[in-house]
């Protein structure tokens, strides 16, 4: 429930008589909780790039029109929440690049300064135009950045995806080819990114080394879909069929599907994907990430059995683990918050005395379910510790005799560079405060995290495939000078 809302879907796919533009529409639906501050999609036929992109959800920033304006066998989709260069709809994806002065320059400024703006773009075959989307983050983008300015471009005012992209093209604009251009570049992309690139005429879908963010392809009726998370396959018909590895490159062109390795792969998929960012109808690393949460709530029934009376998660993503620890214990298992599932990010502020009323506005509690009963609360991790603590505090006036607060994840204790807007390490709350000082702080009866060692043992998968950064500090990818920001 209270988690950095940050992180990023990309959606791809590659197809003669697909309609491209829709069913990236509907493969950005169903990755909508990847994302809710922009969306894009930008589909190619051959001769041009067409774009469309703007600030909000995918229902709004799309109408039949539009998608029906996004003609052509090639698309590339994007949801964001913003990772850096902040809320504008010029930091929104897909981002264009091109040999052309003024579509380069049309593609990143921003005609529009309201959030609420979008953008619509059409490139000629003679532009020799690309457009990127990118889920992950680049912690530093010292030699990007010193790339693009030996190359005659300020990147001053870019973000790192924007860096990638113009990279890329002032490659290609000394007359290299899109796939060397792209194996140019990539040992300059130092972080974590699954990053599509579309030209006129291809798809290409390239991951780091440690394959940080997951990323896959399906096929669909003689085409191809590549997206962030196993979820938009089926909305779609699509059929899964692998994960793209880490370091690898995949090419999707009128020959067909080619491969190659360009980095060797030494596979970390970040684990909050598992504790929090996946929805629970994917498959990560071949796992179902429903049963793998579920696996969470049995592990702390065996660390942490509670005498309680209810079981109560906090949705949604808790809900796997509490009922995996309910049915481990034998406690009733109840929805006793309820959330309003149309609470999304808005760029409407709210009225003053609602936004005082914090969570509560999100969730209500039912009093029936509580009253005078011994109540866990489940969650999957804690973060700032303010949201946790109105949680506790609306249990107590529900009428709960005990809270006891159970989170199925290890503290988060460091932050993360590879894509998730945390908190700067000091407002982290597990990373100043002791556990017994957390309890304290959200008031609770007890307070119980998931061992780090009960989260490996319930993914059934090696501790060495992860990145688990987040917890014990440990970066798989160097993070450079961004390491001065880390105590230990």
């Amino acid at each position: 429930m209270e988690i950095p809302g940050e992180k990023c879907a990309v959606f791809g796919v590659y197809g003669q008589g697909l309609d491209v533009a829709r069913l990236s529409f509907f493969g950005l639906f169903a990755l909508q909780h990847r994302g809710q501050e922009s969306a894009g999609i930008a589909t190619a036929n051959g001769e041009t790039i067409t774009l469309h992109k703007g600030m909000g959800l995918v229902s709004q920033v799309f109408n039949d029109e539009l998608i029906g304006s996004l003609k052509g066998y090639i698309a590339v989709g994007h949801n964001r929440y913003s990772t850096t260069g902040g809320s504008k709809v010029k930091h929104a994806q897909p981002m264009l690049a091109a040999g052309s002065a003024l579509l380069q320059k049309m593609s990143y400024e921003d005609p529009h300064p309201s959030l609420n703006d979008s953008v619509s773009l059409c490139s000629g075959a003679d532009d020799g135009a690309i457009a990127l989307v990118h889920n992950g983050n680049l912690p530093t983008t010292k030699e990007l950045s010193e790339f693009l300015t030996s190359k005659g471009v300020d990147p001053s005012e870019f973000s790192d995806s924007r860096m990638v992209v113009e990279a890329i093209a002032a490659q290609m604009r000394e007359g290299i080819d899109l796939e060397k251009a792209i194996k140019d570049v990539y040992p300059l992309l130092a972080g974590a990114f699954s990053i599509l690139i579309m030209s006129k005429d291809k798809l290409i879908a390239i991951r780091d080394h440690c394959g940080i963010r997951p990323l896959s392809y399906a096929k669909l009726n003689g085409g191809y879909i590549i997206a962030s998370e196993t979820c938009a396959y089926a909305p779609i018909g699509a059929e899964y069929v692998r994960d793209i590895e880490p370091g690898e490159m995949l090419i999707l062109d009128e020959k067909g599907v080619r491969n190659e390795q360009i980095a060797k792969g030494d596979l970390k998929l970040d684990i909050f994907e598992f504790v929090y960012f996946a929805r629970p109808d994917s498959e990560l690393l071949g796992k179902s990430v429903y049963e793998v949460r579920r696996n969470f709530g049995v592990q702390l029934a065996k660390e942490y059995p509670v005498a309680a009376d209810v079981v109560i998660p906090v949705p949604e993503t808790a809900i796997p683990s509490a009922i995996g620890y309910a049915q481990a214990l034998g406690i009733p298992f109840e929805m006793g918050l309820v959330k309003n599932r149309y609470i999304h990010r808005t760029f409407i502020t709210p009225e003053q005395h609602v936004r005082e009323q914090g969570v509560k506005a999100k969730l209500s509690p039912l009093p029936e379910v509580m009253r005078g009963k011994r109540v866990v609360i489940f969650d999957d991790s804690i973060v700032r510790g303010t949201t946790s603590q109105q949680i506790v505090k609306m249990v107590f006036e529900a009428g709960a005799k005990e809270v006891h607060f159970l989170v199925a994840s290890p503290p988060v204790r460091f932050p993360d560079f590879y894509g998730i807007d945390t908190p700067k390490q000091n407002d982290l709350i597990a990373a100043t405060k002791s556990v017994e000082e957390i309890q304290k702080y959200l008031g609770a009866t007890s307070l119980r995290f998931l061992s780090y060692e009960g989260m490996i043992a319930a993914t059934g998968i090696p501790a060495d495939r992860f990145s688990t950064s987040c917890f014990n500090g440990v970066y798989p990818i160097d993070i450079k000078e961004r390491a001065k920001e880390i105590k230990y």
